[in-house]
């Protein structure tokens, strides 16, 4: 009876082990990641050099472990028995190292106008209106997965200090020295959602990002004009102004911004009844990948935009081919293309709405005859602004902190531009490598 049961389980054994074996060396790898929005490591160039140094059989290694055959599938099933089993830490284990909202109306817009010019330096901290009671854990990478799916919003906690972010102001500063009158330079640091979707229990998370902000504006020279958007995104915190399963705000908090920053730069602004709303539905973005909480990907939303109706523009590209680095080693001549480009419902891509991505130069010519010419210097959050901005600016330069390999003053001079706008999120203003960046453009 014992040796029938070992030979069932050895021929058991045999058939899975011989499975996994078939499965592994002969099904197609994958090459991208939807889970991880990545791409997967490839086989690596041979290399006598590489061979005798080791690194041709660690390459080889990695190749197969990253990129096995059904690889997501067998990760969000990995997923789902994780939540299953309620795997995870609650808020209480944490160390630091909203309901459908009405299109704006005009009870907000009344809330906005009691804001003055003179708000523009000082941010004050919001007080959760929202989902403050809600229950929350910590998934990977630390992020914080807030409420019960359908509605579940995943949150990146912050640990800047109320020193930092200095070198963001520096760099602006040098800007407008550089330009002098002819340039008008604002400054806008964009805080991140969990500031305003944070939960009570969650509190000693992530630390507030308003004193941060402060200082940054604090450090700004007085002819360099703060944008405070800290404080508009907080009377319209009830609204969908962030995306619950994606990193960014949503296009309606860049509506918000782009209006708060068309006050302050004295332009004029229309509102969204001059534009044409889409709905791209099923939407599950960069926080299921980040936060590998199947809870996320069970909570898909809808990602709204708006183009303009009634205005004119034309969209010219320069675009650069990065490596696997994100180095720039090569660019386009200009050509010609969509602002917005329009994705299916269930696309995970569709904050790419805005000129497609990031590795570019993006230059907007539009009908608005006023001689204001605009440059965005922005990272990924910059990409809802400048469609806000066509009634209100001739042109509009977009320039991502990362691909940029022209000199910024002579750019500036050729295309006699009179503002330059700082847009960045508040972990990009945070980091000091992107002041070295800006800072590059000047003189590179």
């Amino acid at each position: 009876m014992r040796k029938s049961v070992n030979i069932i389980y050895i021929t058991i054994v045999v058939i899975v082990f011989g499975t996994f074996a078939i499965v592994f060396t002969t099904f197609s790898r994958p090459t991208f990641s939807e889970l991880e929005r990545r791409e997967l490591a490839t086989f690596p160039t041979f290399s006598i050099e590489k061979l005798f140094n080791g690194s041709f059989t660690d390459e080889v290694s990695k190749w197969f472990s990253d990129s096995e055959p059904y690889r997501d599938q067998l990760l969000q099933l990995s997923l789902h028995f994780s939540d299953w089993l309620k795997i995870g830490k609650g808020a209480s284990k944490i160390t630091f190292h909203a309901a459908d909202a009405p299109p704006p109306g005009e009870e907000e817009l009344d809330a906005e106008d009691k804001l003055t010019a003179s708000d523009n330096r000082v941010v004050h901290d919001y007080d959760n209106e929202v989902n403050a009671n809600d229950k929350a854990k910590i998934a990977h990478r630390g992020i914080i997965v807030v409420g019960e799916v359908p509605r579940v919003r995943a949150l990146m906690a912050y640990g800047g200090t109320e020193q930092g972010g200095v070198p963001y102001a520096n760099a602006a500063n040098n800007y407008k020295r550089t330009f002098g009158d002819k340039v008008n330079v604002y400054c806008m640091v964009v805080p991140t959602a969990t500031d305003y979707y944070l939960p009570k229990e969650a509190k000693d998370a992530s630390k507030p990002q308003s004193p941060t902000i402060n200082n940054i504006y604090a450090h700004l020279d007085k002819d360099v004009k703060a944008v405070d958007v800290y404080t508009i995104l907080g009377v319209h915190a009830k609204e969908d102004i962030y995306l619950r399963t994606d990193h960014h705000w949503s296009p309606l908090g860049g509506y918000y911004a782009a209006k708060q920053f068309a006050k302050v730069a004295g332009v004029p602004f229309r509102d969204t009844t001059a534009y044409q709303r889409h709905v791209v539905h099923g939407y599950v973005g960069t926080m299921y990948g980040y936060s590998k909480d199947i809870a996320v990907k069970n909570s898909p939303e809808d990602f709204v935009y708006w183009t303009p109706k009634k205005i004119k523009y034309t969209t010219t590209y320069i675009n650069y081919q990065v490596n696997k680095d994100f180095k720039v080693t090569g660019e386009s001549s200009p050509v010609k293309g969509d602002f917005f480009v329009h994705y299916p419902d269930g696309s995970s891509a569709a904050y790419c709405t805005f000129m497609g991505g990031d590795s570019k130069i993006t230059q907007v010519r539009t009908a608005t005859k006023n001689h204001r010419r605009l440059i965005i210097l922005k990272d990924s959050y910059g990409n809802t602004l400048p469609g806000w901005l066509f009634y209100s600016f001739e042109e509009i330069h977009v320039i991502d902190s990362r691909y940029f390999t022209k000199n910024m003053v002579k750019y500036v001079e050729d295309n006699k531009i009179t503002d330059i706008l700082f847009a960045n999120n508040i972990f990009k203003a945070y980091s000091g490598s992107i002041c070295k960046e800006y800072e590059a453009f000047l003189t590179q």
